[in-house]
C-alpha cells in the first residue's frame, strides 16, 4: 500500500441505534492509516448527533433534516475532491478489523479498472449475508418482500444472490450492496456519487450500474469480513415500505425492465 494514503469514509444518521453506531465509528478510527477522516452526516431535524461523537478525525455536517442516504452521502463530495484517495460508504451498524481497509486499499491498487470493492458481511450470529448480487427483478424484489411469493421465485432469489458460485473467492459481481462500498475517490467523483431522486433504497444498486458506464468494475473480496446488523427496515415499516417501493419504481423506469 503506498504510503500517505488519505482515506475519508461517510456514515449518514437517522434514528440510529448508539450502541451500534458506537462499534461502527471506532472501527474506522482503529484503521492504521493515519491521514483519515470520518464525516458524520446527521439527516435529523434537531441536529441529535452534532456532540455525540466529538472526536478527532470526526467532522460534523449538519442536514437540518432528512435529505436520504444519497444526498447524505453527496453532500461530502465537495469536501473530499482535493483531500482523499479512497472514499468509504459506510452503514452505522457496520463493524471490523483493523486491516480490512488497508487489505482493501492494496486490492483497488492492483487493478485499475476496478472503481470499487467489498468485503465479505456477516450477521453477528456468524451466518452469511448475501452481499454481492446481480442485478434484480422486480419478481425477485416482490419475493423477498412477501413470503408467499418467495415460495413461486426461489430459484429467481438464489441466483440473484450469486448462490451457485463459490462465494469464499473473489470475483467482480453486478452490483455490491451500500453497507460498506470502498471507492477509489477519483472514480467516485466521476460518478458524481448517487442519485439523489432515490431517498432511501435501490441508490447502492443504481451506482453500480454508473459504474458500468464509466467502464469500470466492482470487486468482491471475501478474504475480508466484515460484521452487518441489517435492520432491514421496510420489512417491519410501513413508510419505509413504501419508500423501497417508490426507489423500485424509478430504477426500473431509469434503467429498464
Amino acid at each position: 500500500m503506498r504510503e500517505n494514503i488519505i482515506l475519508t469514509g461517510s456514515i449518514v444518521l437517522y434514528e440510529e441505534n448508539l450502541t451500534d453506531l458506537d462499534a461502527t465509528i471506532q472501527s474506522f478510527l482503529n484503521i492504521p492509516i493515519s491521514n483519515k477522516i470520518l464525516y458524520l452526516i446527521d439527516n435529523t431535524d434537531e441536529n441529535f448527533y452534532e456532540y455525540v461523537f466529538v472526536l478527532e478525525n470526526i467532522q460534523y455536517i449538519p442536514s437540518e433534516k432528512n435529505i436520504g442516504f444519497g444526498a447524505g452521502h453527496n453532500s461530502v463530495i465537495e469536501k473530499i475532491k482535493k483531500t482523499s484517495d479512497y472514499h468509504l460508504i459506510l452503514n452505522p451498524d457496520v463493524s471490523f478489523k483493523e486491516k480490512v481497509i488497508p487489505n482493501l486499499i492494496l486490492q483497488l491498487e492492483k487493478y485499475p479498472d476496478v472503481a470499487m470493492i467489498a468485503p465479505r458481511v456477516f450477521f453477528p450470529d456468524g451466518s452469511h449475508q448475501y452481499s454481492c448480487r446481480r442485478y434484480p427483478v422486480i419478481s425477485e424484489l416482490l419475493a423477498r418482500r412477501f413470503t408467499f411469493l418467495h415460495l413461486i421465485f426461489k430459484n429467481k432469489v438464489f441466483k440473484g444472490e450469486y448462490r451457485e458460485k463459490n462465494l469464499s473467492e473473489p470475483f467482480f459481481a453486478e452490483y455490491l450492496t451500500g453497507c460498506f462500498q470502498l471507492y477509489k475517490t477519483e472514480d467516485f467523483l466521476a460518478l458524481n456519487g448517487f442519485d439523489e431522486r432515490y431517498f432511501l433504497y435501490m441508490e447502492d444498486v443504481d451506482i453500480c450500474k454508473k459504474i458500468d458506464l464509466l467502464g469500470k468494475k466492482k470487486l468482491y473480496y471475501p478474504q475480508e469480513q466484515i460484521i452487518h446488523i441489517l435492520k432491514q427496515g421496510s420489512l417491519k415499516n410501513a413508510n419505509l415500505f413504501f419508500s423501497h417501493l417508490s426507489s423500485a419504481i424509478k430504477y426500473f423506469l431509469k434503467w429498464g425492465f
